[in-house]
């Protein structure tokens, strides 16, 4: 460590360091005892030269520096193999019986800027910063020793490497492999693009909560909003739905969920629909004047993507999820369930849940809230790192 450039913190500014948050921005650097490459490992001190870390630098981030370690470690293969196999720790303790889970979640498994997906015997790559780009080499051969995959995919094609000075990637690089595979999510079969679907194939982020919100389907009309691949609506269907509507605007995921009530024996308790969930709910709830929307459903999922993607569009998001949740609750039962998420990380849950009381005040419902529901464990939340904490959700009863 004696050659390695050493990153000065102004006064004040090593607090979050010390708690655990592996973000230095470039704001916070008072000054660098020699001018650091982008990628190289730096130490990280605060202003009267104590010890905070060592990590990546990047002059072209707006992140200057992610901490790796709060010791003056080596960052070697031998580094990814343990980081990686602690991280497969967490998920055999916590989802024990699942095969494709996050292996690997960046700052909740202290590697910042490195996603690792297990989809059955194949493994998808992210990579969102340059320090984790340039070791690349290392850390799929730590994947090679520990899981020996079928394949390795890699999908850095997040538009959000530029910030980082990379282009974007997505490619096969190891193995062969065509892109198109199931995936097993609680004991039901998915048809999924590794190569082209969204994130890294597929929300992995809601296995648990599939099988949790299942519980309020039996005997009941289900609608699944958002359905995407269909996961919500065909773990409803197994657990014993009279019958589930799927919307979804993207025609590639209705066609996908078809496929995969096919393959699951489930077709016959399905409908489907391409179409745009607000234009779908706005149409099924107009009425005219001294009419009453009549309430169809027993189960209503509501499983949007993110609305904002800053904090300056955090109101026009809240207008959002208020709608859909005022035109959600007109369509369901007295004793219906409503569950709802949000995955933006700058809409908090009381916000969220704030959205939802105030649509049920406007429908004049009563709620009574029977379940709370977070990102699956295989997504750490470390609190001290607020922005791995992301997913909230809830189930609302309708008082009859």
């Amino acid at each position: 460590m004696d050659s390695t450039s050493t990153v000065l913190l102004r006064p004040g500014e090593a607090d979050r360091a010390l708690a655990g948050h592996p973000w230095i921005y470039a704001g916070e650097i008072l000054r660098a005892t020699k001018p650091p490459a982008d990628g190289e490992i730096v130490q990280v001190k605060d202003h009267r030269q104590r010890f905070l870390g060592v990590g990546f630098f990047n002059s072209k981030s707006k992140i200057n520096v992610r901490i790796l370690s709060p010791e003056r470690i080596e960052i070697n293969e031998a580094f990814f193999e343990g980081r990686i196999r602690a991280a497969l720790e967490v998920r055999r303790r916590h989802l024990p019986e699942a095969t494709s889970f996050r292996v690997v979640n960046a700052e909740s498994d202290f590697l910042s800027g490195l996603i690792v997906d297990k989809y059955g015997d194949v493994l998808v790559l992210q990579i969102s910063s340059l320090g984790m780009d340039q070791r690349k080499a290392q850390i799929v051969a730590a994947l090679q020793k520990i899981f020996s995959p079928r394949a390795i995919v890699e999908r850095s094609d997040a538009a959000s490497r530029k910030f980082e000075g990379l282009t974007e990637v997505n490619e096969v690089i190891s193995g062969e492999f065509d892109g198109e595979c199931f995936v097993n999510l609680n004991g039901l079969k998915f048809e999924t693009d590794l190569r082209e679907g969204h994130k890294t194939g597929m929300y992995l982020d809601q296995q648990a909560n599939y099988q949790a919100v299942s519980r309020f389907a039996k005997g009941g009309q289900v609608l699944d909003c958002f359905s995407f691949l269909g996961g919500f609506g065909l773990h409803s269907a197994r657990a014993g739905a009279a019958h589930v509507h799927f919307l979804d605007q993207s025609a590639q995921a209705i066609e996908a969920s078809k496929r995969n009530a096919l393959a699951n024996g489930l077709m016959e308790k399905c409908s489907f629909e391409t179409i745009n969930v607000f234009d779908w709910l706005k149409a099924n709830t107009a009425v005219k004047p001294h009419e009453k929307v009549i309430p169809r459903f027993d189960l209503i999922i509501l499983d949007p993507p993110s609305f904002t993607r800053n904090r300056a569009s955090v109101p026009d998001a809240l207008r959002g999820y208020k709608e859909i949740h005022l035109r959600a609750l007109k369509l369901l039962k007295p004793g219906g369930t409503l569950a709802t998420f949000c995955c933006s990380h700058h809409v908090s849950a009381e916000l969220f849940q704030d959205s939802l009381l105030s649509a049920a005040f406007d429908t004049r419902k009563l709620l009574r809230r029977v379940a709370t529901y977070s990102q699956s464990p295989d997504h750490p939340i470390i609190p001290m790192i607020p922005e791995t904490e992301y997913l909230k959700g809830f189930a609302f009863e309708v008082v009859s």
